[in-house]
């Protein structure tokens, strides 16, 4: 339930106006609705419209848009219409409208589960309180559950699904009959959805999701609206087994997105009218108001940002602080944790009660225990957490303080604590860090090559630039227990592409102008590989690329290339570390409209393993001057990953270095490794692409790996996991 000010007056009139003079325009073509069987097979053949009696008028509406459209054999759409009539919540008595289908109550944590928001929550709040639904909503739900059992029982492969409020975008045909083709070419056949979304709208704070095909992608969660949708026999079987619905159906369709394939077109192409008032109420709205959601000012940011701000907490070893500091980023916070003291200006900041700081949470830093009096006399709102035993003469009341034995048991009592409605991720369980100390700065004889901080993106897990900050650079300790897997060690010249260990992709991403191709991935006879962007027509794309990546996953440790990068402005030439749910991300890339530089980007996203963030698509890059054309010569690029510092080398020489939080946190997750060209949609990043030079090649001539591989304990990754949904590491459109 997307929740909107309805357009009123003249704007109604304008709308009104714009629908009937689109009967000027010509028809439509959708070639995706045809009749069932025959010569034409695996298209959408009935469309319901779900109407009510007493509203037939609605009816006659969606008729005349859908006689704009024609299908596969030039009939208009209006021919394949199939009133469904609507439940009526007015005509029947509210006993009988919940039945078997429908659990009628739900609660607040189910709503902000899909659509959660930052703004602030009172002291107390009962998440797991029942909300009944409104009437209407119980009989909107049971209206789609009838024609789902009907769908279920057909001959009708797909079915389109409307409700009789909308219209439909004069590019509706055309974006619908690209992303059935791109459905065709990735499922090997006819489409294989359970749910595909044509109207929606995604929550206010962003829709998590995973890119498919340039038109298509698959969302996580957040998608309001059920206004229109293709739902296949098999979709409408595998949703009739999850009943009851509970709760609002476009809310607990949501709760459907991980057990079923729901995908969805890269924008909404059926909006709803404006011009009609709708008949719905929404249970929630009381809700959502007393808690103080509702708010005609309320911002249209992604990225959350917790209100309760400053957070300390202190505990004893072992108790669960390295999960606690990870819980509280996956709220949204910049925290700092693990650390025997603060670099010199974030404490000095923090006592003085000075902006600027760069921190709103820390976490188990030893320095900071002997001053929580002077921290609560400074922040008088500050939020205590002690896991474990709490030290006597303790100088804060007992009931302003959140006390744990220990942070394992889930986000219940952290989310009421810090007033903040829980990730839909599993609470954190991480191995505990301890105390890591600080290290005086690296020599001033260090010197590393010149370059510049590029624009990145904006998230609570990148510090903001400022001269003073330089991270938090802590002496390296050994790997701990942690990282008892086994230690992968090759020296790979590519005479032949190991099956075992490389795997040529046949995939792309959005920011990807091509299809990854293993015809691309060419094997050269003296050794080494020939990485090929070209012209080929693919359907969905118009280009091929070539790109490999390992099959086995790795957890810090040494990554080096040898290769010549192409010079073609437009195109790419990548070497990286890479991984999703989380995404993490460290990466070299060579651009062709630049050679001689190298761009070192971290991507970082907080959680355990099938944690779903990933925000922004820049990461954090840096351009290094390389002081050579990179396409002229082979060169050995390498990548050093440790616990607590990434260190770039070209040559063997140490040219970039970061720290933790310089600008992110370091990844600390499983990557497999990638190498790869590709021609990027963003201009920005490698200038406008000569489609006339092509095609080019970058060329791969080694790739060495000594490093954790987490393949011991049964972590491999399965073909095509890794880079379906992989975005581009720089801008995109």
């Amino acid at each position: 339930m997307n929740l909107f000010e309805p357009l009123r007056g003249i704007r109604h009139l304008l709308h009104t106006m714009f629908l009937r003079l689109r009967v000027l325009l010509p028809k439509q073509k959708a070639y995706a609705f045809g009749p069932v069987g025959g010569a034409y097979p695996g298209r959408i053949s009935d469309i319901y419209v779900i109407n009510l009696d007493r509203q037939p008028q609605r009816l006659v509406a969606v008729s005349r848009e859908l006689d704009r459209i024609v299908d596969c054999k030039g009939q208009p759409l209006s021919k394949r219409l199939i009133r469904h009539a609507a439940c009526d919540a007015r005509a029947l008595p509210a006993a009988t409208l919940a039945g078997v289908d429908i659990e009628p109550y739900y609660t607040l944590a189910d709503q902000l589960s899909v659509d959660p928001y930052p703004q602030v929550l009172p002291d107390t709040f009962d998440l797991t309180r029942g909300i009944r639904m409104s009437n209407a909503e119980i009989a909107v739900a049971q209206s789609h559950i009838d024609i789902w059992k009907k769908i279920a029982s057909s001959e009708a492969p797909y079915t389109l699904v409307l409700e009789d409020d909308v219209w439909f975008e004069q590019s509706f045909g055309r974006l619908v009959d690209t992303a059935w083709q791109e459905m065709r070419e990735s499922d090997g056949a006819d489409p294989d959805f359970d749910v595909f979304y044509l109207s929606f709208k995604e929550v206010k704070h962003g829709a998590p999701k995973v890119a498919l095909s340039r038109s298509v992608f698959r969302p996580e969660r957040g998608l309001w609206y059920l206004s229109g949708y293709v739902l296949s026999k098999r979709g409408a079987q595998r949703l009739l087994a999850r009943l009851p619905c509970r709760g609002p159906v476009d809310l607990w369709i949501n709760q459907q997105f991980s057990v079923t394939d729901v995908r969805a077109l890269r924008r909404s192409v059926i909006p709803q009218r404006v011009d009609l008032l709708s008949t719905n109420s929404y249970s929630i709205l009381p809700v959502l108001s007393q808690i103080g959601i509702l708010s005609d000012t309320t911002p249209g940011t992604f990225h959350q940002r917790p209100t309760e701000t400053t957070v300390f907490a202190f505990g004893s070893r072992n108790t669960g602080l390295s999960s606690l500091a990870i819980a509280l980023s996956m709220l949204g916070y910049r925290c700092c944790s693990d650390l025997d003291d603060l670099p010199p200006v974030e404490r000095g900041r923090l006592l003085r009660g000075q902006r600027g700081r760069v921190f709103d949470a820390y976490v188990n830093v030893a320095a900071l225990e002997p001053h929580i009096a002077q921290l609560k006399e400074r922040y008088p709102g500050a939020k205590f957490i002690f896991v474990g035993e709490i030290p006597k003469n303790l100088p804060l009341p007992p009931e302003s303080v959140l006390h744990q034995r220990a942070f394992s048991e889930g986000w219940v009592e952290l989310c009421e604590y810090l007033r903040m409605p829980p990730p839909s991720a599993s609470y954190p369980c991480a191995v505990e860090r301890g105390v890591r100390r600080l290290r005086p700065p690296p020599p001033a004889g260090e010197r590393l090559a010149r370059g510049k901080r590029l624009e990145h993106d904006v998230s609570p897990w990148v510090a903001p630039s400022t001269r003073q900050w330089h991270g938090i650079d802590v002496e390296l300790c050994e790997p701990g227990p942690w990282l008892e897997a086994s230690r992968a060690r090759f020296d790979d010249h590519l005479s032949e592409l190991d099956a075992s260990r490389w795997l040529s992709r046949d995939d792309t991403f959005p920011g990807n102008l091509a299809l990854f191709r293993p015809g691309s991935v060419r094997v050269l006879p003296s050794g080494g590989l020939d990485l090929v962007v070209a012209n080929a027509s693919l359907g969905v794309r118009e280009l091929s690329a070539g790109a490999v990546s390992s099959r086995g996953r790795f957890l810090y440790g040494r990554f080096e290339a040898t290769l010549r990068a192409t010079n073609v402005p437009g195109l790419v030439s990548g070497f990286f570390l890479h991984r999703d749910l989380p995404r993490q991300e460290i990466d070299v890339e060579i651009t062709g409209n630049r050679p001689d530089q190298m761009l070192a980007n971290v991507f970082f996203n907080p959680g355990c393993d099938g944690a779903k963030f990933d925000y922004g698509y820049r990461g954090t890059p840096f351009a290094i001057e390389l002081g050579f054309n990179a396409s002229k010569a082979f060169h050995t690029y390498a990548i050093e990953w440790a616990p607590d510092e990434i260190r770039w080398f070209v040559d063997d020489r140490l040219v970039h270095r970061r720290v933790l939080w310089d600008p992110t946190p370091i990844p600390d997750l499983p990557m497999t490794l990638h190498v790869n060209t590709w021609p990027t949609r963003s201009e920005e990043l490698a200038g406008r692409l000569v489609r006339e030079s092509l095609p080019a090649v970058a060329a791969v001539r080694r790739i060495a790996v000594d490093a954790n591989s987490t393949d011991a304990q049964g972590d491999a990754v399965s073909d095509g996991e890794e880079l379906r949904g992989l975005v581009d590491t720089a801008q995109e459109e």
